[in-house]
């Protein structure tokens, strides 16, 4: 899992670099009102994929581990996934075509992205399906074949979405929003190509070569339920963003601040979860292969383990986006509020990493229902909070109803992992951590500002020098960390690979 991991998220970082560097180049390009335009269109798109999914492709990675761990074929899971998926997918893709227009016009409020709507509901089919075959792969441990084909997506992505934005869209929001729709498209459908060409099925024994419907069926609907449910009510929240937000007798351009906040902050803010992305689908597939070998105490190690490093990196992440905001902000989109929202979210960061991971264990063990009506809570509670603080309090509001909904599901996903692998949680450590984490910061605010890259990476460096200073002096890490560590490359270097 360790070197799975490490080879995830080399390439999920290369993979989000690339993707924000090219998220900075559209941002100049069609400005932050552009921004927030194809943000909204990319949240229906995702209502989309979600409706057309539905749990299809945790239900392929799911089942395809749990073929694996009893060493059966994962054809029969396969095939049932497939066909399930496409059951939703087509008539999904169908409606999303033909409302289109209304969507566009009724619920983003801008018709100039109607042309984007149709061609991500084209090829919705395609996406849906590339979602399972990722859960396939993931479960079978094929890591480089898919580290491989995800780079070739995204350079393809990439060269096409800049074809089109340099020789035919220019400064045009819907022409943009476009080009980024057919970008992304043909690469999932490259990627799909490729996935079903290399995918490795193996021979059926015996009955197995049947699809588990019922298996696939009572995985998937409950999951594929609450996902529709919790997508729904996240495009929803998007869409009353700037419509409530505009209400706010400070709001110059509500438009400009959505695309401020969901197009420049949270990319840069979420950026190191792809170390964590890679750590959360492996676990899924290590916690489904142990809970059906009753492994229980490799779940409890491998809990406790993640749990900690996934906080200690929350707070490592955190502390140097917050002691780099307002250069960061200027450095890459040019803009004070970009790096004043940076600064303002980075305390969340420690919770909202570590909630992702916390999530990928409920899941591995069978959790999967309780995990969505967490979901489907939150969601209902940042809908209502969001409707009634923006008209009065504007951003402000908009904080507090984020801050609230991720806190609270983070609790009750923490507290469904405990019951589940029989862990009891010591606040003690994660509470040291952070106390040295925001002592760590206050040296930053004496440092002498300045500008480009150096503005960066001096309050980076002073942070997480002093963290670190501070962790081994007050012993919240120590050799145990260094030995276990040692320990994995050791492992390493016996296998030989």
């Amino acid at each position: 899992m360790f070197y799975g991991a490490l080879l995830l998220t080399g390439a999920n970082l290369v993979l989000r670099l690339a993707g924000m560097s090219f998220q900075v180049y559209l941002s100049a390009r069609i400005g932050a009102a552009g921004v927030g335009l194809l943000q909204l269109v990319l949240s229906v798109r995702m209502l989309a994929f979600t409706l057309g999914s539905s749990g299809a492709r945790t239900c392929a990675l799911y089942l395809s581990a749990e073929a694996l761990g009893r060493r059966r074929s994962v054809r029969p899971a396969l095939s049932g996934c497939v066909c399930y998926c496409l059951l939703f997918a087509l008539p999904a893709a169908a409606g999303f075509w033909a409302f289109s227009s209304r969507i566009a016009g009724g619920w983003i409020g801008d018709g100039a992205g109607e042309a984007a709507l149709r061609a991500f509901a084209l090829f919705l089919p395609i996406s849906c399906l590339n979602g399972v075959m990722t859960g396939l792969f993931t479960a079978a441990g094929r890591l480089r074949t898919l580290v491989a084909v995800e780079f070739l997506e995204q350079a393809c992505s990439m060269a096409v979405t800049f074809a089109l934005l340099s020789r035919w869209a220019g400064g045009d929001p819907g022409r943009a929003c476009l080009s980024v729709a057919l970008g992304s498209s043909i690469a999932g459908a490259l990627s799909l190509g490729a996935l079903w060409v290399l995918r490795q099925e193996g021979s059926p024994q015996g009955r197995e070569d049947r699809p588990p419907w019922r298996r696939v069926f009572g995985l998937s609907l409950p999951v594929g339920l609450a996902d529709d449910l919790r997508a729904g009510l996240s495009t929803v929240e998007n869409l009353i963003i700037p419509r409530r937000l505009a209400l706010f007798a400070g709001t110059v351009n509500a438009m400009a601040d959505y695309g401020v906040l969901h197009g420049m902050v949270f990319p840069v803010l979420m950026f190191p979860t792809a170390i964590l992305a890679s750590l959360a689908d492996l676990l899924v597939a290590e916690f489904s292969r142990c809970s059906r070998r009753r492994g229980q105490v490799r779940v409890r190690y491998l809990a406790r383990q993640g749990l900690r490093v996934s906080w200690l990196f929350g707070v490592c992440a955190g502390g140097a986006v917050f002691a780099a905001a307002r250069p960061l902000g200027q450095l890459l989109y040019h803009s004070e509020a970009a790096g004043a929202c940076l600064r303002l979210y980075a305390p969340l960061v420690p919770i909202l990493y570590l909630d992702i991971v916390v999530d990928a264990m409920c899941k591995g063990l069978g959790q999967q229902s309780a995990n969505a009506r967490y979901n489907l809570l939150t969601n209902l509670m940042d809908v209502a909070l969001l409707w009634l603080l923006l008209p009065r309090f504007g951003m402000g509001g908009y904080y507090f109803s984020f801050a609230a909904s991720h806190l609270v599901n983070f609790s009750l996903s923490l507290r469904r992992l405990g019951r589940s692998a029989n862990l009891r949680f010591s606040p003690g450590p994660a509470v040291k951590s952070a106390l040295c984490g925001a002592a760590a910061a206050l040296p930053v605010f004496l440092l002498r500002p300045q500008e480009g890259t150096a503005g960066v990476l001096v309050p980076m460096g002073c942070y997480l020098l002093a963290l670190g200073s501070l962790w081994l002096l007050l012993r919240v890490v120590g050799w145990k960390d260094v030995l276990w560590l040692r320990g994995l490359l050791g492992a390493r270097g016996k296998r030989g690979d």
